[in-house]
This record gives structure tokens, sequence and C-alpha cells, in this order.
């Protein structure tokens, strides 16, 4: 009974898993946190998304923003992103505005030396809907969406000194589409898992590489399953006047 069970479960498994387009891909970021006060900042963001040759860039992200820090360990950030999305059936790219507000807090645990982070964030998306016919006008669909990161960092070993280290990251962030729209219609619109390993230099600059596997929903076609090469640097800088 047990193996007849078994089987029954893997074959729905692997029925699922069989409606799902999956593909490769290789991700690079570049994300800087600046600190100019002892309550202001900004963000700067930039990503590049490309497919696993390195042929085709598949989306480009620009994200800027103003951050305001509550206390050591929490922020709220305000801002605006642009995206541009490469359609591989029409071969051009579609544009998309977005606003978004967030807020992050960081705790620290096991004598400091890990992290845990959450994040939540919320999104004014106005996605561009590239035209199929020619003569016809692009349109702007609207979206609002929620997401919620939660990201894990955890000490490995000291390099040089304590401020040099090699450090695990384990991550998931949810994204969740909330009331009626034309960009996604389903309620869980994709969710990233990320692990990998990453390089802590001198508190402020971090290198990191890892495995991310990105599940994204859709309206209009199958779902996809991107399993991805992340290379991502982020700098998180204190460029107050002392």
């Amino acid at each position: 009974m047990k193996t007849k069970l078994l089987a029954a479960f893997l074959l729905i498994f692997c029925s699922a898993l069989s409606q799902i387009k999956q593909d490769q891909r290789i991700w690079f970021s570049y994300l800087g946190q600046y600190k100019v006060s002892e309550k202001w900042g900004y963000h700067i963001e930039a990503q590049f998304r490309l497919d696993n040759q390195l042929e085709q860039n598949l989306q480009n992200g620009f994200r800027f923003g103003a951050i305001y820090y509550l206390s050591p360990k929490a922020n709220i950030t305000a801002g605006y992103a642009l995206v541009k999305t490469f359609s591989p059936s029409l071969e051009k790219f579609s544009t998309e505005n977005r606003f978004w507000e967030q807020y992050q807090y960081n705790k620290k645990w096991h004598d400091n030396k890990n992290t845990m982070t959450h994040r939540f964030r919320l999104e004014q998306r106005f996605v561009e809907h590239l035209a199929t016919v020619s003569g016809e006008s692009n349109e702007f669909n609207y979206q609002n969406r929620l997401r919620y990161l939660n990201r894990n960092v955890f000490h490995v070993a000291n390099l040089s000194s304590d401020k040099e280290e090699i450090y695990a990251v384990a991550q998931n962030e949810v994204f969740l589409s909330l009331g009626n729209n034309k960009v996604n219609s389903k309620f869980i619109d994709q969710n990233r898992f990320m692990v990998g390993l990453g390089l802590n230099y001198n508190n402020n600059i971090r290198l990191e590489l890892g495995y991310l596997n990105q599940f994204a929903t859709s309206s209009y076609g199958d779902n996809t399953m991107n399993h991805i090469v992340s290379i991502s640097l982020l700098q998180n800088l204190d460029l107050e006047k002392h």
C-alpha cells in the first residue's frame, strides 16, 4: 500500500513538473545603500539578467530610493524602478515603471555573527503590454504587488581579520498579487529561493555567488521555473561626516 501511494505521489509530482517550462539564466546585480546622515540615506540598484549562454539580455532593472533609518536595526525606503523586459516572440523590449515602498528589519544572533533580515515591499507596477498586430498601440497595465523576503546570513570563517569573512546565505522571497489586474491574475505571482556563499570585506562590501530557483506563474501561458546562477555585489557604506 505504501509503495502504491509513493508511486502515485511521484506520478503526480512528475506530471506537475512536466507542465512547467524550465530554463537556465545568469543574473548579475549591484545593490548599494549609502548612509549620508544619522537618519537618511539612499539606495541604488542595477540588475542584468541574461540567458545561460550570455548571448541575450532578457531583462534590465534599475532601482532608486530614499532610506529613512528608524533605528540601527530598522529602516523604511521609497523609490522608483525602471525595468526593461525582452519579448522573444516580438523580439523587442517592453517597459515597466514601478514605484515601491518597503520596511526592513535586521536581527543579529549567535554572538552577532549571523543576521536574519525581514523585508516587506509594496509595489505599484505600470507594465507595458506590447501590441502583437502592426498599427496597434501598446498599453500599460497596472498591478499592486506585495513581496516578503526572509534572508539569513551565516558566518562560516574569518579571513585575515574579524572584518573579513566567508559566509553562507539562504533566502526566500514570495511575490503576491493584490486585487484584480491584467498583469497576472494569480495570487502567487512568483517565488525566489536562493542558497550561496559570500565574501564580506571590511563589513561594507559583499560579493555573493549562489543558485537561485525562480518559480513564476502566468495568466496567459505555462508557469516557468528558472535555474539561475546569481552573482551579486553589495555595498553598505556610511558616508556621514563625523
